[in-house]
């Protein structure tokens, strides 16, 4: 896993409209097309598949409005954006907290135009009475991380600097990273439920990982800060993921999207299940864009 999506298990669709097997029906007048990176582009181990990369460059091309809405820190969003050869527009990064504007003209190739900070501290340290062996990682835009301890190699990206736990929590900042290496998925999710988080939203992931974000901020949050930017209809707007943390975005979209791996909390609000990202399921949804 790195640094982002807080991806589900994986649920197989049974008799659900759209799903793999059957063929993607598409939104034809999408102009706006939000896509979650893992589980969704990348499979987990982070392999992008030629046919998933053409048909994003092929809407892309087309003059649709490509926008990544990812978990990923900005500095493990970039080289995606790189793979897929996407150089001007817009990405939100760190579930909404991030958004950039992309422009090979800049030094860095991106701004970053909207930044959500929070005071993690209360949350970060409830957590921690209940997990007093977890890590902890504080992002630093565009550079990597602050954390406690030194996490699994590959999970983090940039510059990781171990800092005592109270430095990583005297500043505002736009997200805090929880991972436990001592319980399994389901008991890092029980944990979690019975701690009674405010204040905060937080994502869980696949594994025994943890995101804090601030409250009321989602991927959704941002990407209609997008749509009014570009002045795209509401109604001309597709979104493809297949985590908890895409659950506001699908809900947002004007025509959603569910990954064939995906969750009962994300087929909730689905209107269509493509196929898994090990079947290409991305890529089929897109190429029904191209008539």
């Amino acid at each position: 896993m790195t640094d982002g999506d807080a991806a589900v298990p994986a649920v197989v669709p049974n008799g659900v409209p759209g799903c793999s097997a059957c063929p993607s029906t598409g939104a034809p007048g999408a102009e706006m097309i939000a896509l979650d990176i893992d589980g969704t582009i990348v499979d987990h181990d982070e392999s992008l598949s030629e046919r998933v990369r053409l048909a994003v460059r092929e809407v892309d091309e087309a003059g649709r409005h490509v926008v990544l809405a990812t978990g990923r820190s900005v500095a493990a969003t970039l080289p995606e954006l790189g793979r897929l050869g996407l150089t001007r527009g817009w990405a939100v990064c760190s579930n909404g907290a991030i958004t950039l504007r992309l422009d090979p003209r800049m030094p860095d190739g991106y701004e970053v135009v909207d930044t959500v900070t929070f005071d993690a501290g209360p949350a970060a340290r409830l957590v921690r009475s209940h997990l007093p062996s977890a890590r902890f990682a504080a992002e630093e835009i565009g550079v990597g991380f602050l954390v406690n301890k030194a996490f699994p190699p590959g999970e983090l990206s940039g510059r990781v600097c171990v800092v005592p736990f109270e430095r990583l929590i005297a500043e505002p900042v736009t997200r805090v990273i929880i991972r436990s290496l001592e319980h399994t998925p389901d008991e890092f999710l029980e944990i979690v439920d019975a701690m009674g988080l405010h204040g905060v939203s937080y994502y869980v992931g696949w594994t025994a990982w943890l995101d804090l974000a601030p409250e009321n901020v989602t991927k959704a949050t941002a990407l209609e800060a997008v749509r009014r930017r570009l002045g795209v209809a509401a109604s001309a707007t597709l979104a493809v993921g297949d985590g908890r943390n895409d659950v506001e975005m699908l809900a947002w979209a004007a025509h959603a999207v569910a990954m064939g791996q995906s969750g009962p909390e994300l087929l909730a609000v689905a209107d269509e299940v493509t196929a898994p990202v090990t079947q290409d399921g991305l890529a089929l949804t897109l190429e029904s864009l191209i008539v």
